[in-house]
């Protein structure tokens, strides 16, 4: 839980708990007055600060997904690179993925270090116009693991969005790791004061996958965060000689497809599988860059686009309402 503190009993209710400091696991515990005098449910003034730091940044994405290794990385770092291909836009892409930022990896940054400045952190830039921030780059190695309890993963999370020095960006992409835990509540907790245009959630063909999906968009809609739609990673296997396609991984219960019809959301497109995109992210390259014409890339731009339309309408709406 976000309002745990690190030194808590296993049992605690949170800070903000109403049974915060009165419950029988308080007992004992050296937050135990603090907590029961009510000082803990004040907002954290972080929220405050976050707010205004980010309030430069146009677009806010989330990318989302209910499973591990469903290619949200992949998705999110290639969103990130087909937004900056438009030069006149300024891009930055967070990773908070604590435990297995594969982003430097992706985005051809490994190795790479963060820098401090008067304003704080520097990000980590691709392109002029493409920055990125991840723990990866705060890492001694890419092979070293971090081994943290939830308010580390936190506050580490409150210093990317608060300490970063963003500047203005048109958009901001965060990818999450996979489910609905420590760094999805805090994200979200940390983002209430400013305006995310939405969460955008990856998903496989599979029931496997989907079921978990369902309970990410549970998520969203209890935290009351707009779902921009789902994309379908991994639709089919378009063999790149014979352009024949192949089902690697059965839409047995009719797919993404048939869960946005049912739960009335909109699906952005369906990415297939393709070799070359594993490939390019290995070698920390572009796959839209490096094959624009395949099936796989084309459907990337048509998704790209929609998301874009979404956020100029979203902008459009609230115009309209001031």
């Amino acid at each position: 839980m976000a309002d745990v503190p690190e030194n808590a009993p296993e049992h605690c209710p949170g800070t903000t708990s109403e049974q915060a400091g009165k419950s029988a696991p308080c007992q004992g515990c050296p937050n135990q007055k603090l907590c029961a005098s009510g000082a803990t449910k004040a907002p954290d003034p972080a929220i405050a600060e976050i707010g205004e730091k980010l309030s430069t940044v146009k677009h806010k994405i989330l990318v989302l997904s209910g499973k591990g290794g469903v290619g949200k990385s992949t998705f999110s770092a290639h969103l990130a690179h087909a937004l900056a291909s438009d030069t006149t836009k300024e891009i930055a892409l967070l990773d908070v993925d604590i435990c297995g930022p594969s982003i430097p990896r992706i985005v051809g940054l490994e190795g790479e270090q963060v820098h401090q400045s008067g304003s704080g952190w520097s990000p980590v830039y691709v392109e002029d116009n493409l920055a990125v921030m991840s723990i990866g780059f705060l890492l001694s190695s890419p092979d070293d693991a971090v081994i943290w309890r939830g308010p580390k993963k936190n506050g580490i999370i409150k210093q990317f969005l608060r300490d970063v020095d963003w500047g203005e960006l048109d958009y901001l992409i965060v990818d999450t790791p996979p489910g609905t835990s420590d760094e999805h509540l805090s994200i979200v907790q940390y983002l209430s004061a400013t305006h995310v245009d939405g969460a955008i959630i990856i998903t496989t063909p599979q029931e496997v996958s989907l079921q978990d999906v369902r309970k990410e968009i549970r998520f969203c809609q209890k935290v009351k965060m707009p779902i921009i739609g789902v994309v379908e990673n991994m639709s089919g296997f378009v063999c790149p000689k014979c352009k024949n396609t192949s089902q690697i991984f059965p839409p047995s219960t009719g797919g993404a497809e048939k869960m946005c019809a049912d739960l009335k959301l909109p699906l952005l497109g369906k990415v297939p599988l393709d070799p070359r995109i594993a490939r390019s992210c290995d070698e920390g390259r572009s796959f839209l860059s490096e094959v624009p014409d395949s099936p796989a890339a084309e459907a990337y731009q048509k998704i790209v686009k929609t998301i874009q339309d979404y956020c100029s309408n979203r902008v459009t709406e609230e115009q309209s309402t001031i």
